[in-house]
């Protein structure tokens, strides 16, 4: 029988070493997780900033219809000769309807004065451009009024960021989670095995390469439950972006993966087994130092 063979024998024996594939399984699936979650919630919050950046909407507020219409022209008129401003269009009375039905109901009076909208697409977002564009439309109407569409998702915005250093540190309590059971898989293995140890010893054995005897164990576990834990995380995660794609909605849109979300996921394994092959030297070493 041949050294490895001996070697994968003497730590089959202990039964906590061999409990940690398992362990191992569902903390990777947890924090497979918990990493796409984050990512998938930055993308999103990357992608209604980008959505929002620059764009504005221009009220017109006044009861006569006619003096409204001529305020919407001449305000029209003026910020779409603004450098600033990339686009500019009047909203459909139509599209304000549809999108006040559910507060109106469909019997809505056609009289019932309704607010005039532009929206306005700048061709630079900056604060500059946006004050530029409220000088002038208020300086044409009285009853113009600017909303930075920015500003008011602005808590969305926030609370999407506070979602994914939630995350993130969800991930770090994981590994952090996953490196203490490590510790003590092996702490366990030393005890099991500490007469071994000693023979060992007595035979010329070093501390290093009794360190390793567990390291490679313990890697091996990790390797082959964190393989389980992030494949069957994966299939959990594909699932849900399969469900919020068909969903259409624009906000959940953006929380998708891209090839490198899914490459950072696919490395988690790796980095795992690093981690726990680190985590197993320390212990193992300090152990013995300390009573052997």
């Amino acid at each position: 029988m041949n050294r490895r063979t001996d070697e994968r024998r003497v730590l089959d024996e202990a039964g906590g070493l061999r409990a940690m594939t398992g362990v191992m399984a569902v903390m990777l699936f947890l924090l497979v997780l918990a990493a796409a979650a984050g990512l998938a919630t930055a993308n999103a919050r990357g992608a209604l900033d980008r959505q929002l950046a620059g764009r504005l909407t221009v009220q017109v507020v006044d009861g006569e219809p006619a003096r409204r219409d001529a305020a919407v022209a001449g305000v029209l008129a003026a910020i779409r000769a603004l450098p600033e401003v990339a686009r500019a269009t009047v909203v459909p009375r139509a599209e304000l309807e549809r999108l006040l039905r559910p507060w109106l109901g469909d019997g809505a009076d056609p009289a019932l004065p309704v607010p005039a909208l532009i929206d306005v697409d700048l061709a630079d977002p900056s604060e500059t451009g946006a004050a530029r564009v409220a000088a002038v439309a208020r300086r044409v109407s009285g009853a113009a009024r600017v909303d930075r569409h920015e500003a008011w998702m602005s808590p969305v915005s926030d609370f999407m960021a506070s979602l994914t250093w939630l995350a993130g540190g969800l991930v770090a309590l994981m590994a952090a989670a996953a490196a203490a059971v490590v510790v003590l898989a092996a702490r366990n293995g030393l005890e099991t095995h500490r007469a071994t140890i000693e023979v060992m010893h007595m035979l010329g054995s070093t501390d290093v390469q009794v360190a390793r005897l567990f390291q490679r164990r313990l890697a091996l576990d990790a390797a082959a439950g964190g393989g389980l834990g992030a494949l069957a995380a994966a299939g959990v995660v594909w699932l849900m972006g399969a469900q919020v794609s068909a969903l259409g909605s624009e906000l959940l849109g953006g929380a998708t993966l891209g090839s490198g979300d899914w490459l950072l996921l696919a490395l988690t394994p790796l980095l795992f087994v690093v981690l726990a092959t680190l985590a197993a030297r320390w212990a193992v070493l300090a152990n013995l130092r300390r009573t052997l």
